[in-house]
């Protein structure tokens, strides 16, 4: 069930292809694997792929109804969930956003399973396990995800990881499951609340904490993606490259200025700022404590050189951007 057969044409859907991040998965297995047919679907406009034999991208209505058609109508061999609606998307409506990611996840299970799936890549973040002052050095896969005990908002967030982790343990003999916990990914054609808040210039600096942050290029993110609907076994996978950054270090690589202030400064300035810089409170303890993921598990399937870029490569070229 683990491994897939490369020399036998796939069909293969990935969720969310208006993302920066799905545009990119794609490209790499249109290149990778020209043999495999993508559909790439998404509630958002669609962005231009050019014509690229074996891709088609459609706009897609998320509903029960639909999805059920579209799984009974290809039978997907690989489905990839990318379309998780994050804090700073333009679907601000918290029932909006709760409807998508836990009712639209527990939807595409389900008929990934129902359908006979053999592989699906859910994209969970490392923000499930909160940002707290007792966390380890290194978090592993099996660490509890407490991101919602002080904000409430994320609840979302960790009830989807947990979903998918559940339904991966119940169906793992049905359906092979892989669900991704990325740290902070970074790139040109990312648009993320932590791209932004290191690009930006004269943007506030905590100077009485400076926690190590953990970034992966974009590419690198796809790749692995690409690597886990053929590679990798059923599992939780953390994804961070081997090194990691300061935050005060990782804005003085991509922004000319900063702002340094003190932690309660720095949270006073964005109330005053909000409504043009889209900082989610949450992020703020991401500001203040840690969260350095282990990775000895993706490395241990995927190989040492898993990663291309090194965290400073990735900081400059989204600084080049």
């Amino acid at each position: 069930m683990d491994q897939l057969n490369n020399e036998q044409p796939l069909n293969i859907l990935i969720i969310g292809i208006s993302g920066g991040l799905a545009k990119l998965t794609a490209e790499i297995i249109l290149k990778k694997y020209p043999q495999h047919k993508v559909l790439g679907i998404d509630s958002r406009p669609l962005k231009e792929f050019g014509e690229i034999k074996n891709f088609h991208q459609q706009t897609f209505s998320y509903s029960r109804n639909n999805f059920e058609k579209l799984f009974r109508d290809n039978h997907f061999d690989v489905v990839i969930h990318l379309a998780r609606v994050s804090h700073v998307s333009p679907l601000k409506n918290n029932n909006s956003r709760i409807r998508v990611n836990l009712t639209g996840t527990n939807t595409i299970l389900e008929l990934a399973t129902k359908f006979k799936t053999k592989k699906l890549i859910i994209l969970s973040t490392h923000h499930v396990f909160g940002a707290l002052f007792d966390n380890p050095l290194f978090i592993k896969e099996d660490a509890p995800l407490r991101a919602s005990f002080k904000y409430p908002e994320l609840r979302d967030v960790v009830e989807m990881d947990q979903m998918c982790t559940n339904w991966m343990y119940r169906f793992q003999n049905e359906l092979s499951t892989i669900v991704l916990r990325p740290c902070n990914i970074i790139g040109p054609q990312i648009k993320n609340s932590i791209s932004t808040y290191l690009t930006t210039e004269y943007a506030p600096v905590p100077m009485d904490y400076n926690p190590m942050f953990q970034f992966i290029h974009e590419f690198d993110m796809a790749n692995i993606i690409v690597r886990s609907a053929f590679e990798l076994k059923t599992g939780i996978y953390n994804v961070a490259p081997h090194d990691f950054i300061s935050i005060q270090e990782a804005r003085s690589i991509t922004a000319k200025k900063s702002l340094p202030v003190s932690f309660a400064g720095l949270e006073q300035i964005a109330k005053i700022i909000k409504p043009v810089w889209n900082f989610p409170n949450y992020l703020f303890d991401y500001l203040k404590y840690p969260v350095v993921l282990d990775n000895s598990a993706l490395v241990k399937e995927l190989g040492e050189d898993v990663f291309r870029y090194q965290v400073r490569e990735a900081l400059e070229l989204l600084k080049s951007h």
